[in-house]
């Protein structure tokens, strides 16, 4: 057998997702239009300046005084051809941060100076990302100290991960294979070293791996004890004598407030209920609930907002 060690060239840098198709779809539509747009402008320049040299027998005569027609299309063209670019860009855009119902969640805490990634099943990994082939992925992301930023060139995402809230970027690995992990925001010392990997397999080895190693406790599971350390339950739980909003099926429900306004409860606010209870107060409750800032890890919000978001399925025993 003979080996083709023959130079291989690539118009682009390996794509090992549906988002990195997508925007290097865009970026060479993008790169043919302002190219052809340049040549034209200099193949006009060059038979212009040629055509109409000094001492050319060009006739001069009957110069145009206005071209209006001209000027409209030169005008319209251009705009209605980066309006299209625009738009074109702005779904792909929104596909990054407006996940399939489908997707996955995968949790990532961020410290200097490495990644933690924890798995629903309770799959926890530091410095690689198991992720299975072909399912819509939804990264739920948070730093434990400062801005970090998660960038993998191969699948085209970047996404800043910031203390304090969270942050979340979608995709849908498309190949098989291993792929380079960066920190894009300088973040100290050892900045250089916070390396890692995503790992991309085929469903089947992924349903193995998941299920491999030390046997921990669900997301949920874990959450649902936290849930019952932290005296959560107290409060919340149905037959409580204290008057709090039920937590049952919160994540994705509109929340009415105190002060008049709606929002869709998501991680992020099911996060500043627990460390910052003033900020939104539930319609018809008194703010009573106390601060938890300081006492809860960045993994144990994690787990608990899992656990209430299990809540909302008719399989929540199951699940756990």
């Amino acid at each position: 057998m003979t080996l083709n060690l023959a130079p291989h060239f690539y118009l682009l840098p390996e794509d090992g997702a549906a988002s990195a198709t997508r925007l290097d779809s865009l970026a060479l539509a993008l790169l043919l239009l302002t190219g052809a747009v340049a040549l034209a402008v200099l193949a006009l320049t060059i038979g212009f300046a040629v055509r109409y040299r000094a001492g050319s027998d060009a006739d001069r005569s009957n110069a145009p005084g206005q071209g209006r027609g001209i000027e409209i299309a030169w005008t319209l063209t251009p705009l209605l051809l980066f309006l299209g670019i625009y738009a074109w860009a702005a779904i792909d855009y929104v596909k990054l941060y407006q996940p399939p119902a489908d997707a996955m969640p995968v949790f990532v805490v961020a410290k200097q100076w490495m990644w933690k990634a924890q798995h629903r099943n309770g799959r926890r990994e530091v410095g690689e990302l198991h992720l299975p082939l072909g399912r819509p992925v939804r990264l739920v992301m948070t730093s434990e100290d400062v801005i970090h930023s998660f960038y993998v060139p191969a699948f085209r995402i970047k996404q800043d991960v910031l203390p304090g809230r969270y942050t979340s970027i979608s995709f849908t690995p498309s190949r098989a294979g291993e792929y380079h992990l960066f920190c894009t925001e300088f973040c100290g010392t050892d900045h250089a070293l916070m390396l890692g990997k995503v790992v991309v397999q085929p469903p089947g080895e992924f349903a193995r791996w998941l299920t491999e190693g030390p046997r921990q406790p669900g997301m949920a599971q874990r959450g649902y004890a936290l849930f019952r350390d932290y005296g959560c339950s107290g409060c919340h739980a149905a037959g409580s004598t204290v008057h709090a909003p039920s937590l049952n099926g919160l994540l994705g429900r509109p929340v009415h407030l105190a002060d008049g306004r709606e929002l869709r409860a998501d991680e992020a606010y099911v996060r500043d209920a627990i460390l910052v209870p003033d900020k939104d107060v539930v319609a018809g409750y008194a703010p009573i609930m106390p601060s938890f800032a300081g006492k809860i890890g960045e993994e144990d919000l994690l787990a608990i907002i899992e656990y209430i978001r299990e809540t909302g399925h008719a399989d929540t025993a199951e699940r756990r």
